[in-house]
């Protein structure tokens, strides 16, 4: 999708520090980190939100939460991490594509919401 952010960054449009990168996903570091580690793992095919995921195939939606996992051992998050995906305005989402948070490197609070 031309007008999007992410779509933008994974095409190295707009720059950033990548961490991992396979044929389909991409990640890289929150610019604006919750967390000691704060990153983005996305695909790199177009999905707004996991309500369009079925836009996307299983192979592509395994891969992201394989690369959450891959990139919390990558970045030595031995003690534990959370994975978020908002969805929707109601939930935060601020960019229409597809995206999980991976955060850690300190002890998260139990709140959720």
């Amino acid at each position: 999708m031309s007008d999007c952010l992410f779509c933008k960054i994974i095409a190295g449009e707009i720059p950033s520090t990548r961490v991992y990168e396979d044929e389909l996903v991409f990640a890289f570091r929150d610019i604006n980190p919750m967390a000691p580690t704060h990153v983005l793992v996305v695909p790199k095919a177009h999905a707004a939100s996991l309500a369009e995921a079925d836009a996307l195939d299983d192979r592509t939606l395994a891969a992201c939460l394989r690369a959450c996992g891959k990139v919390a051992a990558q970045e030595g998050l031995t003690g534990g991490f959370r994975v978020v995906s908002n969805c929707g305005s109601d939930a935060c989402q601020s960019v229409p594509h597809l995206h999980f948070h991976v955060l850690g490197g300190k002890k998260m609070s139990e709140g959720m919401a």
